[in-house]
């Protein structure tokens, strides 16, 4: 997009290279503070708190949050970044089946700890599938627990301006930490969290990968700013992708192909043998299309799959087109 490229530019000459310093010594500049307002007031929070990537955000609150003696109750496809930040804090962990808020429930029914915290992700990033929100945090609520909802797959695509399914559903007061990344749908690299102001001072004592660690660039907080006020001229730009990625979805599944239950811009062809997997997306990189393939520890045995991105740089024709290669291709190595 030239006005993200040509913002993060002009953030680079004025701020220079790097911030130098942790945002806690002299690395915090007017383009954090900046960046940090907008995030606020695109996911509907008083504050947002950024870091240096998602894993790093993950990391650094998950730990500030709770420890030994607590208990983490997380959906079983979590992203491996959760469940490294839920092992670092000591805390135990205990993962309730797939979307299932019921199994949720039964796990805080039996759960003993001075903190509870759930958490999930709003969209999965390897099904492309939609958590049950408001049935979850129901749950978390009536137990007393926390809520930690990863969007970094939903933030720039679902809700009004893209602002994501924690605000589209009015869960902001129910949910304690909305996280996201601003590597996806945000053009840039980083990450953050958006949640009440007294918790944000919390984190910026607390979190240690938000104290000692250098703060984002300073094109990167440009490049994300122009991304957030792109979104607010195109409120509609989200729910075109879906709308697309949708048509590409029914195509593929009307030959026969599994691409599961998503709704959402990520789709997966799921092909189950690993080897399979591997061939598939090594015959559509020769057809020009770059796909890879997602194997075991990163999704369950038995479940690989070629994973599909889709943008709106992809027209219906092209996606048509690229749907009818995946086909054939599929055909051609005995996948249908």
């Amino acid at each position: 997009n030239p006005d993200v490229i040509r913002t993060a530019m002009a953030y680079l000459r004025r701020f220079g290279t790097s911030a130098g310093a942790s945002r806690l010594l002299s690395g915090s500049l007017e383009c954090h503070r900046e960046l940090e307002e907008l995030l606020a007031q695109f996911k509907g929070y008083p504050a947002s708190l950024l870091f240096g990537s998602g894993y790093l955000a993950n990391c650094g609150v998950v730990p500030a949050l709770v420890g030994r003696g607590d208990v983490v109750v997380a959906d079983r496809l979590v992203h491996a970044s959760l469940v490294d930040s839920i092992l670092l804090s000591g805390a135990r962990l205990l993962r309730f089946r797939h979307n299932d808020p019921e199994h949720l429930d039964a796990l805080l029914d039996k759960s003993v700890g001075r903190r509870k915290l759930v958490v999930t992700e709003s969209v999965f990033s390897m099904d492309g599938d939609v958590a049950p929100l408001k049935e979850v945090v129901s749950v978390a609520v009536r137990h007393g627990a926390m809520v930690f909802v990863d969007e970094a797959h939903a933030t720039g695509i679902f809700g009004r301006e893209g602002s994501g399914l924690v605000c589209a559903e009015s869960l902001c007061e129910s949910v304690n930490i909305s996280m996201g990344t601003l590597s996806k749908a945000l053009a840039s690299y980083g990450g953050f969290v958006c949640c009440s102001s007294a918790m944000k001072d919390f984190l910026i004592n607390r979190a240690r990968t938000f104290i000692y660690s250098t703060a984002l660039p300073p094109s990167a907080a440009g490049a994300a700013i122009a991304a957030l006020k792109w979104l607010k001229r195109h409120p509609d730009a989200g729910s075109l992708l879906l709308r697309r990625a949708s048509l590409f979805r029914r195509r593929l599944a009307s030959a026969g192909l599994n691409v599961g239950s998503g709704q959402s811009q990520i789709v997966p062809l799921i092909v189950g043998d690993n080897q399979d997997a591997l061939d598939l997306a090594k015959r559509l990189r020769r057809e020009g299309l770059l796909v890879r393939a997602i194997r075991p520890p990163t999704v369950p045995p038995g479940t690989s799959r070629v994973r599909f991105s889709i943008t709106l740089q992809m027209s219906p024709e092209t996606l048509q087109e690229c749907a009818d290669i995946v086909i054939k291709a599929a055909q051609d190595i005995g996948l249908v």
